[in-house]
């Protein structure tokens, strides 16, 4: 007898549709069989099926059993087919009525008590069955939140095969998981950190609110100590909630490596992604056999903060400056090619010298020229061009820091930001980018027409600096971006001033 399931399968953090086919005939030798390009992890999922059917008092086949995962081309490498898989065993041999199963769309993993285990990915496979067509969806209890998101699909979680049965057959049914709207907005943009809490740095707090305002890269340079971790960590506090669409993509590449929390159903806010510098090129942009995502994907519509950023690995670094761009990545392999989200703000840290205090008024610095020169040359042209903001980061004086009340706090650089965000929403419409920062060639010629006196200030910076083409448009976009934060329709010679005067380490610190 041929039973027939639907199922899916995770190739990076899209779902692609399997279906599980099992047939069973009489045979005088017992023998199960796994087809359709099987990973190791999918040919042992059988012994952990039998062992499940048996301790649930179900037969185990007695003929020749043949399971086949199509299309027969996509390799499988998940425990996510050991539900759908027993279910079609059970099934093949009459054991269950199989008229309704087809309706279903069936993931989860067994264990040997017929207990269901979670899977990664459930959020995509329930945006696929969507697609699909599929309006019953069937997951691991766990997973059941996440999945439910998805509201034009109904999700049933299951915490074990025997419930499994029960809803396929209709003999136990139960409710499908309603999806947490109420605990979504409870938690949206709740942040326990605030900008009031860095004592001084009002320059730097400026300068992470004109970054926020128009989505613009930042470098902070300074001496150990100065506060650029506590500005990094609190910059999130001030960009935009994460809109509806915008925690479903960067949710589901969160469900796609495991990395959602126990219970968490959607992103309430912008991820923040600090990676230590020890990592690996495919920890950072993405890799694998199996392409899998990197941590620029994990911060997808949020911040990634790179600190002590001439400590990394160079080829990390340069594998930044396409993403840094286009906003996506793309990892080729030979079989396959995957491209992942990767549109984020990054925030990057660094020390003016290896021993990190060159230019502090209170330490000398015991470098080396030689060795400032070859610390700061980890940092190529290229990378640096792609970051539009270098401010300096002074250490904090005892008079800042002994006195009483707080800085200017985050609630106050959060209106300026959506003001300034609100100006950019009517401006491009939904055009592509739809932010100072993200403005193609041809809309800076339209929106970042300078006077007189400001092209004069450009091209004297231009030629003192040695600025590239690409600077060039960097400083624009900042320029746009200072002018919509005073709420100005024209980019005046002040804008395009404090935009050069961003520019702090195409002045100071590298020659061109």
């Amino acid at each position: 007898m041929l039973a027939q399931l639907n199922t899916f399968a995770l190739l990076g953090i899209d779902a692609v549709p399997v279906q599980v086919e099992v047939d069973t005939s009489p045979s005088q030798q017992p023998r199960t069989v796994i087809v359709g390009l099987p990973e190791m992890a999918v040919r042992e999922s059988i012994h952990r099926i039998e062992r499940a059917l048996v301790n649930l008092g179900y037969r185990l086949p007695t003929g020749r059993t043949v399971v086949n995962l199509a299309p027969a081309d996509l390799r499988k490498d998940a425990g996510a087919f050991d539900l759908p898989i027993a279910l079609g065993l059970i099934a093949s041999m009459g054991q269950i009525a199989a008229d309704k199963i087809e309706t279903f769309a069936i993931v989860g993993e067994l264990a040997l008590d017929g207990i269901v285990r979670p899977v990664v990915g459930a959020l995509s496979m329930a945006m696929e069955a969507r697609t699909r067509g599929i309006d019953k969806l069937i997951v691991p209890v766990a997973n059941a939140r996440e999945a439910s998101v998805v509201r034009e699909v109904e999700v049933y979680g299951v915490g074990s095969l025997a419930e499994a049965v029960g809803i396929v057959t209709g003999l136990a049914p139960i409710d499908p998981v309603s999806p947490p709207t109420d605990d979504i907005e409870a938690k949206l943009n709740k942040y326990t950190i605030d900008f009031a809490d860095v004592k001084g740095q009002e320059f730097a707090k400026r300068a992470l609110t004109v970054a926020a305002s128009g989505a613009h890269n930042v470098v902070m340079l300074g001496s150990p100590g100065s506060g650029k971790t506590m500005l990094a960590r609190r910059l999130p506090t001030i960009l935009p909630p994460l809109t509806p669409n915008e925690s479903l993509e960067t949710t589901r590449v969160y469900s796609a490596v495991g990395k959602l929390q126990p219970g968490e159903s959607l992103l309430c806010t912008r991820p923040f992604r600090s990676p230590h510098h020890t990592i690996s090129d495919a920890g950072m942009v993405g890799g694998g056999s199996v392409p899998q995502p990197g941590e620029i994907s994990l911060a997808h519509h949020g911040v990634l903060f790179l600190d002590e950023l001439p400590e990394f690995n160079r080829r990390s670094l340069e594998a930044l400056r396409q993403p840094l761009e286009e906003g996506r990545v793309t990892i080729s392999r030979a079989a396959h090619s995957t491209t992942f989200p990767a549109d984020f703000v990054l925030c990057a840290a660094m020390n003016p010298c290896p021993c990190g205090f060159l230019g502090d008024p209170k330490k000398p610095c015991k470098c080396a020229p030689i060795a400032v020169e070859k610390y700061m040359g980890r940092i190529s042209g290229p990378l640096l061009d792609r970051i539009d903001l270098h401010i300096e980061v002074p250490p904090v004086p005892f008079e800042d820091l002994s006195k009483p009340g707080d800085g200017t706090g985050s609630a106050a650089m959060r209106e300026q930001v959506f003001a300034a965000r609100a100006i950019q929403a009517q401006r491009f419409g939904t055009q592509a980018g739809g932010l100072n920062g993200r403005m193609t060639s041809k809309q800076i010629r339209t929106f970042c027409v300078l006077d007189a006196d400001g092209q004069t200030t450009l091209k004297e910076a231009m030629e003192a600096l040695g600025l590239s083409a690409r600077a060039h448009d960097r400083i624009l976009r900042v320029a746009r971006t200072i002018a919509d934060l005073a709420a100005s329709e024209r980019i005046t010679q002040d804008h395009v001033a404090e935009a050069i005067g961003f520019r702090a380490l195409d002045r100071k610190l590298w020659e061109r």
